[in-house]
């Protein structure tokens, strides 16, 4: 995810690439977020989705320029080599001096376009490598930047990693210990309550959760990577999920017995919102191994269009349908745990326990990817060139360090609302608006003085003023101090 430069893979069309970014976005935060709708309630909810929805876009459109702008320095460099190569003869200049027009210059203040062998500008910009987020820091960050980038992605890899293991043993402990039979009507438990005998829930989720831990954690130590028909499989299975949920919520709401009745507005919700909705619109630390393949290029900018155009309405339609149907107080964390509690919803138990288990299936998939992805920043964090890790630091250490906290904080808190929330918030702010704000404003200053004015990068953010990376950090740093201070604000009234 954060690495060097790797294989580009195998290309697809612009369709499909469509639907892979849908697929990517469309996660874990979707689930939290109709409980963060109903809490915020429906009109700041509606405003703020939208406005988000913006900001995440116009850091997409970041992300890319930057892109191009890496491809076309390494183009710079690898004809600036070709340059020294070809200049190794005897001549009247020496080696990191070439003449143009009469006068001896330093090769790297020569533009791009002065040596390049053919084609026009715009080539020089074509996204043809895959340069990861990681990769993009280091050209274009000092050595501060690209550390602190490195942070920002860990932690933000840590609170993925807590989500998705307290996610499971939730459902799991939902399943087994809740009373799935109609004849019981809606009823409420609690942590204390008796799951097996003189088992209690909290228990449960804690022996699920070790579980978990001792069949998944090995792959921290290993490589895992997710095979295409896996894929295939979690994103059918999603699907139906999800569209089930939404069938059923309009169902219950055409039929007159929604039952939810939500706020226009609640002030206390909106930090919590802030960070599941900067969570559920997290792509731009995986767009390049996204954007890359695309076949044609020419309709990326239409294709982010559309894709956050569809994901807006989708994460519309599924909250809303669930705030009018459901009492916000029967609304859960994990908004597929709702309809195992309610007969009136869904009456099928089949289908009950399948929407039950429907985040055991799709998560579980996902955790050995993240882990191993955050083993491996770990790695390049202190990796220095030249050295190697012992084989206890490299397969013992990274991995421990990587597995443990976020079990931990799983053992400690199974509140994914304020899980999706931190994270969202604190890290998701980070790699959402700070480092790709960072990322194109160097990387125009970076290149411009080497391509020259005259290069136009195709692939340019429509947000191209100096303006508009400002706005982006302003707005990140204002609502880190928000959410601060309403954290704090709350710990001081309890």
């Amino acid at each position: 995810m954060a690495g060097g430069i790797t294989d580009t893979g195998e290309p697809y069309s612009p369709y499909v690439g469509l639907v892979y970014m849908f697929n990517l976005i469309v996660g874990t935060g979707a689930l939290t977020m109709p409980k963060a709708f109903a809490t915020a309630g429906w009109v700041v909810s509606l405003t703020l989705i939208l406005f988000l929805a913006f900001m995440s876009y116009m850091t997409t459109t970041f992300v890319i320029e930057a892109m191009a702008s890496a491809n076309a320095q390494l183009r710079w460099k690898r004809r600036e080599q070709e340059e020294v190569n070809d200049n190794e003869s005897p001549s009247d200049y020496s080696d990191d001096e070439v003449i143009i027009r009469g006068r001896s210059e330093p090769l790297e203040a020569r533009p791009i376009l002065s040596i390049q062998r053919g084609g026009s500008p715009g080539d020089h910009f074509d996204i043809v490598e895959r340069v990861e987020m990681g990769q993009m820091a280091s050209m274009f960050f000092n050595k501060v930047g690209v550390n602190m980038f490195y942070i920002c992605i860990i932690i933000y890899l840590y609170g993925d990693l807590a989500i998705y293991a307290a996610a499971v043993p939730i459902s799991l402990m939902e399943v087994a210990c809740g009373n799935h039979s109609c004849s019981a009507g809606n009823v409420k438990y609690n942590d204390t309550d008796s799951c097996w005998g003189s088992v209690k829930r909290k228990d449960a989720y804690r022996v699920f959760l070790s579980i978990f831990t001792l069949l998944l954690g090995p792959f921290t130590f290993f490589s895992a990577q997710k095979t295409k028909y896996l894929q295939i499989l979690t994103s059918v299975m999603r699907w139906v999920a999800f569209s089930m949920m939404i069938v059923l919520a309009l169902i219950r709401i055409g039929k007159g017995k929604g039952a939810g009745h939500p706020p226009v507005a609640e002030i206390s919700g909106i930090p919590n919102l802030f960070g599941v909705c900067v969570y559920s619109f997290m792509c731009q630390h995986s767009l390049p191994s996204l954007i890359t393949p695309i076949s044609d290029k020419r309709r990326v900018g239409s294709l982010v269009v559309a894709d956050y155009s569809l994901i807006l309405a989708f994460y519309s339609l599924l909250s809303f349908t669930a705030i009018f149907c459901f009492d916000s107080g029967s609304l859960r964390d994990m908004y597929t745990l709702s309809f195992t509690d309610s007969c009136d919803v869904l009456d099928v138990p089949a289908l009950r326990y399948f929407l039950g288990l429907f985040p055991v299936f799709t998560i579980s998939t996902n955790f050995p990817i993240i882990a191993v992805t955050l083993r491996n920043n770990w790695k390049t964090l202190f990796h220095r060139d030249g050295g190697t890790y012992p084989w206890v630091v490299d397969r013992v250490a990274f991995p421990l360090i990587t597995l443990v906290p976020p079990i931990v904080v799983a053992f400690c808190t199974h509140d994914l609302e304020s899980l999706v929330g931190i994270t969202g918030a604190y890290a998701g702010t980070g790699i959402q608006y700070v480092v790709p704000a960072f990322l194109v404003y160097l990387s125009r200053r970076h290149l411009e003085p080497v391509v020259g004015r005259d290069a136009v990068n195709k692939h340019r953010s429509p947000f191209r003023h100096t303006f508009w990376v400002a706005f982006v950090l302003l707005w990140a740093t204002s609502c880190l101090l928000f959410v601060t201070a309403n954290i704090v604000l709350t710990e001081t009234k309890n």
